[in-house]
This record gives C-alpha cells, structure tokens and sequence, in this order.
C-alpha cells in the first residue's frame, strides 16, 4: 500500500490581481510534490514574477569556462535562496524590479536567468552577472573541445569539454595503407572544399574508427567545430530535437561549419533501416542534402560495424558521402612493423596471424595480453560488441 504524496500548491495572492495599476498581473498556481528538490523549488520561486506578469520580459544565457570565484550576480542583489546538491549550486537573488536564477556546477558551466520589469533592466542585470565571469579556453595542442548533445528533461542540451585528440601524423601508421591515404584526403580538406556532407567510415570494431574522428576533430579544428550526439536515435526520433542541432546559433557572425558524430549507428543505416528506425533514416538523409540541410554548414559522420553491403543503398549512393571509408585490419607485415614502432618485444610479433591484427589487438599487445590462441579472423562483422 502507498502513501498519497502530497502536493504543495503555491498561489499568488488575489490582492495583486484586483489592485487597481495591476490588471497584467496574473494568479499563479505551482504545484511541488515531495519528490521536488529545494533546486526544483528555487526554479519553481524563480518563475513566479514572470508567470504573474509583474516582470514580463527574461533574458538567459549558458557560459562553459566558469571562474570558480565568479559570483554571477551584481554586487547590490539580496540572496534569497542557496540550495546545493551533488555537483551543482543553485542560487535565487533579487533586486529592485528584478529576479535572478543562477545554477552553477562543477564542471564549470553555469546557467543564468533573469525576470525584470523592463527589457533594459533584464539586459543590464544579466550583462552584469556574467562579466568577467568565465576564462578562455585553455591552448593546448594535445586537445580540442568538442561538444556533447543529448535529450534532457527539459529539452536538448549541449555541454562541452576538452578531450584528448592525436595529431593526424602521429597515429597515421595506425591504419593500414588505403587507410591512411583516403584519410590524408579528409584531413587536408578546408571549408571550401567540402563536396557531400557525408563521411561514413565503416568497418569492424578495434580498427580506430573513433581514434581517426578525433583526429579529424583537431586537424578541423579552425573551421569547424565538433559535437557527438550521444542519443542519435531520439536525435533523428524527435523533430525539435534536430531543429534545435541543425539551426545551430544563427546569431554568431563567426559561426564556423559543424561536424555532427555519430557512433555505432548500425540500426540507423543498415538496409531494413526504414522498417526499423521509421523517419530517421530520412530524416538524416535530409539533414544531409535535402531541404533541412540547406544553407545549413553541417557535416554529418557515422562510424559503424556493418559490411558496406548491408548499408542503405540511399546511404552510399554515388555524390552523397564526403568520403566513405572502410577501416580494417593492418596486414601482418603493417602489424609487425607497429609493433616494433611501440618497442614491443620482436618475440611477441609471432602472436600475429596471415590475416593481420586489429588496432585494438595491437595496443593489447603492446601492454603485455595475449592474443586467444587459434582466433581466427570473422568472416563477416556481427556490428555488435561482445
């Protein structure tokens, strides 16, 4: 038997909606159950004067980089709320004519809002809150930052981070020889020799797929920003969803290309795609170069473990990809050649087989694995990982 939760209703009072001046003011009615946090109460209290129409104009912004000692907050505002929870610091503060909500977490990104009676005000405020609130970007030339979307409670979200990413030249002996050389192609490309918004790099898994992209994402890096959608199926599900990734930030004048990564899409573009995923395959072919992907600067790339032969023909159809690269396995003699690269033992090149090795199997050499006796090369990837 389960105990009835109880439910919290907070109500504007009747004296603001009868007051002669305040016939904009509106009730309000928040309903909270206990399964509300005091940072959901704090969102809830931080909506009022703008629900009720008392300060009806909102501006808001979401900074990465956030100084540690920033206040985001002008210096006169009068704290009225501090609630903290794992990672996360949410602060309520008011002024004359004006409420603002600030929710900072570890990872240094911050989101600012602020409800005011005039636009001016909301603008001035917000502006004051978030000066010299952020550092640049660290320079570091063994990472670049990328971002991260996926669908939150609330809508998409895109955070970023920097993460680890190899020059182009010090993993390129990492793939075998056609490998390398499609792949010099796409790195040495710039914006203005970009044919297809496609790049589909396929093959079995451990051969570095995921390893070259990020490669990619730094020799790219000063035309075109990176993002990995971690939820591509309800990116290509949800309609809003991908509006809000293909749209980007039409306000930015130095907006450079973006790079959209997809990994381990098998389902979204194998042959039975359309039967399976319904209007996603479509939906990334028109994000592509269809109406949607027009006067649009977006790349899509897709790793996946399927054969070529069981992609979509609308997929790999002639024109469509940027470049379509299959990653396999270096051959033997590659793969010993690696191995003596790494300073690994010459004893251990006996591990390798006629049929090669994989990236992945050579780095489990290198740290001292063995390689499952009698393994023998699969003839046809699953397109999952056991």
């Amino acid at each position: 038997m389960t105990t009835p939760q109880e439910i919290l209703h907070l109500v504007e009072s009747g004296e603001n909606v009868t007051a002669p001046g305040l016939d904009s003011t509106l009730p309000v009615v928040f309903n909270l159950s206990d399964n509300n946090s005091p940072a959901d109460v704090m969102d809830v209290l931080s909506l009022r004067p703008f629900a009720s129409g008392e300060q009806p104009w909102s501006r808001s912004t979401r900074l990465e980089h956030v100084r540690a000692d920033a206040p985001l907050r002008p210096g006169d505002a009068r704290l009225v709320r501090v609630a903290h929870e794992k990672g996360k610091e949410s602060v309520l503060a008011e002024g004359d004519g004006w409420t603002l909500l600030t929710n900072r977490w570890k990872n240094g990104v911050a989101y600012v809002a602020v409800s005011a009676v005039t636009e001016e005000l909301a603008e001035t405020v917000l502006e004051a809150s978030v000066k010299d609130a952020t550092d640049p970007p660290k320079v570091d030339e063994t990472s670049v930052e990328m971002g991260f979307w996926h669908m939150g409670t609330h809508g998409p979200v895109r955070s970023e981070r920097a993460i680890t990413a190899d020059s182009w030249a010090d993993i390129r002996r990492n793939y075998t020889a056609p490998v390398a050389e499609a792949l010099d192609d796409v790195m040495r490309l710039g914006r203005d020799e970009v044919s297809g918004r496609l790049l589909l790099l396929h093959g079995p898994p451990g051969t570095g797929k995921t390893t070259a992209l990020r490669a990619l994402a730094r020799a790219w890096n000063g035309w075109c920003q990176s993002d990995c959608v971690l939820d591509p199926e309800a990116l290509f599900g949800t309609p809003s969803y991908l509006m809000e990734v293909a749209v980007g930030d039409d306000e930015d004048e130095n907006r450079r290309w973006r790079l959209l990564i997809l990994e381990d899409c098998d389902e979204l573009i194998r042959g039975e795609a359309k039967q399976s995923t319904g209007q996603g395959l479509s939906r990334l072919l028109n994000l592509t170069d269809g109406m949607l992907g027009q006067g649009r600067d977006v790349l899509v790339a897709i790793t996946t473990n399927e054969d070529l032969a069981m992609l979509h023909p609308a997929v790999v159809r002639p024109g469509r990809c940027l470049a379509q690269i299959e990653v396999g396995r270096l051959t033997r003699a590659e793969a010993v050649s690696w191995l003596d690269g790494a300073g690994v033992p010459s004893g251990e090149a006996g591990a390798i087989g006629d049929g090669g090795a994989t990236l992945a199997e050579l780095a489990a050499l290198r740290k001292g694995e063995k390689r499952p006796e009698n393994q023998d090369v699969p003839a046809t990837a699953t397109g999952f990982y056991l």
